[in-house]
């Protein structure tokens, strides 16, 4: 069962490359379940500390229904989501022994149902309380911020306390995404990587704030560690969900920041943050998308009651560091405009500097405890998805590091409709026409990202960790549809998805499509900031008896794939629309065990057949899988047609 890193590929222990295809599980993990408290439901989080996340991703009893259901559409990998909150919610260094026991019992059996599994200790936007989710609330309160205050002031976009089903304008979807740029998420995610450098003043039980933060969250996921490192089929830990770098390297006053203007929201300056925050109504433009383009469509006063959501008797850590400061005539002014720029005179590099020491001191810690375990991290998808370097510097006697990028198709995304025939190139920064240069555009982009982990670290494996499409495009046209036209409704999203594994299958990736929601419904999609990007649902459950039922555009990702190769990949493609899939590698004959081919009974309903480019192969069938032995070394192509 257990699979190791060998020349940049995935391998099992008979010599075997693995492909590892699976789905991310699942959103409502960033949601408690005891009590139920998906983002459209209203709350202060004032009972923070009392939650519970057992039952999330599902409840142990429907592990076996969801895990087949998985395993039927080809799976044999997992993105397994936990949060920091979810262990550590009622105080620093208090576990949730209770979720703990959970979660290790529902991997035991995703092991025994063949699955390989990394946990992702995620994060958005820092936390629930910031209009997220990851960390415990009391991490806010331990640097002396009232997150009651973080709405009213502006310092973070929250849909519990702003969604109006009435007022659909009142939160956008993916405007969740605006607090990358807000105060909440930029104190809390500077302090975490570098408050010794930018807030040496800011401690925690006389321990600096960087120090505290980082240690409670590695100590938070060895508890994790701790109960999984004799599970064979798990195979390590993220360090971090797209970890944003918070202010650093932004000057206070923004201009050097390229990113403002793709801000969807109101685009907030470090300055404007942190005077909102404090207290002082503040002027801050407004931006919203508008054809092909981000504009800037007007500028609001914001926090015109003048709150402070920093807590009573706390000091405000970036004035007392000489950031910024209020002159005698009333109005805010920047001290240290290049304060998270430079340290000691010298540029500071988020990626090298931060993230990297960051990674590394994760990866010991875990590692410490289960020596096998890969390093599944990653960097800014916005990012890499326009092409830029990502710095950074990993001691390269860190082992088992393997980089887990997200990608998607940001014009699908963010339109919310299936841009098949216009899109937009980011890494061009060029509209694209025409559905053959929209996917030639997706496989160089994933080709680009696959290089970007060669430089890196040389014959480190990439697993796509992230990729997918919301399902509620065009206004949820798909959901009235389906109950009329069946999977024919699902038909543009199966066209995206093809596209999408299309790219994937062109670059040899594994891959984890996002996600697989037990609790989805049409009205609310993953229960998580408006956000319907499942591929599954209870509002399409209609045959309980039916392993398929439930699924949305199931075609669209349920795919002939290579699983095990005896032997060294070399090209994978499928037609679709021929029903034509071809699967050719390196044959490597001293490998005993198969090559196996995953082939669905969805894509070839009236049976398949297969054949082999080189002599001596013999070809079996058991169930949706085929099995290839060869007695020969070379290369060979499989090619399996519809009858």
């Amino acid at each position: 069962m257990t699979i190791s890193i060998k020349n940049g590929w995935f391998v099992d222990d008979a010599g075997r490359t693995v492909l590892l295809r699976g789905v991310n599980v699942g959103a409502n993990c960033k949601y408690p379940a005891k009590p139920l408290l998906p983002t459209h439901v209203k709350t202060d989080f004032r009972d923070h500390r009392d939650v519970s996340y057992c039952g999330h991703p599902f409840p142990l009893e429907d592990a076996q229904e969801h895990f087949s259901r998985l395993k039927h559409w080809g799976f044999n990998a997992l993105r397994f989501l936990v949060s920091w909150e979810a262990i550590e919610h009622a105080g620093p260094g208090k576990y949730d022994t209770e979720y703990l026991d959970y979660i290790a019992e529902l991997l035991k059996i995703g092991t025994d149902y063949g699955f390989y599994t990394f946990i992702d200790a995620h994060q958005d936007v820092w936390a629930r309380m910031s209009g997220g989710d990851g960390a415990p609330g009391w991490t806010f309160e331990k640097v002396g911020l009232d997150f009651t205050k973080f709405d009213a002031t502006e310092a973070a976009l929250v849909m519990q306390y702003r969604h109006d089903p009435a007022n659909p304008a009142a939160y956008p979807p993916l405007y969740w995404s605006e607090n990358t740029i807000r105060f909440a998420c930029c104190t809390m995610w500077t302090l975490f990587f570098g408050s010794k450098d930018f807030a040496p003043s800011c401690k925690v039980d006389g321990i600096p704030v960087q120090d505290y933060l980082q240690q409670h969250y590695i100590n938070a996921v060895k508890q994790v560690a701790n109960l999984v490192k004799d599970n064979a089929g798990i195979l390590g830990f993220c360090p971090s969900n797209e970890p944003p770098q918070g202010w650093i390297e932004i000057k206070m006053d923004g201009s050097n920041f390229k990113g403002l203007n793709e801000t969807l929201g109101y685009t907030f300056t470090p300055l404007d943050a942190m005077v909102t925050a404090s207290g002082i109504p503040r002027t801050v433009g407004y931006r919203e998308i508008k054809k092909f383009g981000i504009k800037e469509t007007r500028k609001d006063e914001l926090n015109k009651g003048g709150l402070s959501t920093w807590l009573p008797g706390k000091a405000d850590i970036w004035q007392k560091e000489g950031i910024w400061a209020v002159d005698t005539s009333g109005q805010a002014i920047i001290k240290k405009n290049d304060h998270f720029v430079t340290v000691k005179g010298k540029p500071v590099d988020f990626y090298h500097d931060y993230l990297s020491p960051f990674i590394a001191k994760f990866a010991r810690e875990i590692q410490s405890i289960m020596p096998r375990a890969m390093i599944f991290f990653e960097g800014s998808p916005e990012k890499m998805l326009k092409g830029e370097t990502l710095n950074f510097s990993l001691p390269p006697d860190l082992k088992n590091l393997v980089f887990a990028p997200h990608w998607y198709d940001s014009a699908t995304l963010g339109m919310k409709k299936p841009m098949l025939m216009a899109s937009f190139d980011m890494m061009t920064n060029r509209p694209i026409l025409g559905k053959g240069n929209i996917a030639g555009m997706f496989v160089r982009h994933l080709a680009t990202i696959k290089n970007t982990a060669k430089s890196i670290k040389e014959s480190m494996p990439m697993i796509l960790a992230e990729f997918g499409l919301p399902y509620d495009l065009n206004n949820k046209e798909a959901f009235g549809k389906c109950k009329t036209e069946g999977d024919k409704a699902w038909d543009k999203h199966v066209e995206c998805l093809s596209l999408y594994y299309d790219a994937v299958d062109a670059n040899l990736l594994s891959s984890l499509q996002w996600n697989y929601t037990t609790n989805n419904t049409n009205e609310f999609g993953d229960g998580w900031n408006l956000e319907d990007m499942s591929i599954y649902s209870t509002s399409q459950r209609h045959d309980p008896e039916d392993i398929n039922s439930g699924g949305r555009a199931i075609s669209g990702f349920c795919r002939p794939h290579f699983v095990y190769c005896a032997g060294t990949p070399l090209a994978t493609s499928f037609d679709m629309e021929k029903s034509r899939f071809s699967f050719r590698y390196l044959v490597s004959a001293s490998i005993t065990d198969p090559t196996i081919i995953y082939i669905p009974r969805i894509q070839y309903p009236g049976g398949f057949d297969a054949t082999a480019s080189l002599d001596g192969v013999e070809i079996t069938i058991d169930e949706q899988l085929l099995c290839i032995r060869s007695k020969h070394d070379g290369e060979c192509e499989i090619v399996v047609t519809r009858k």
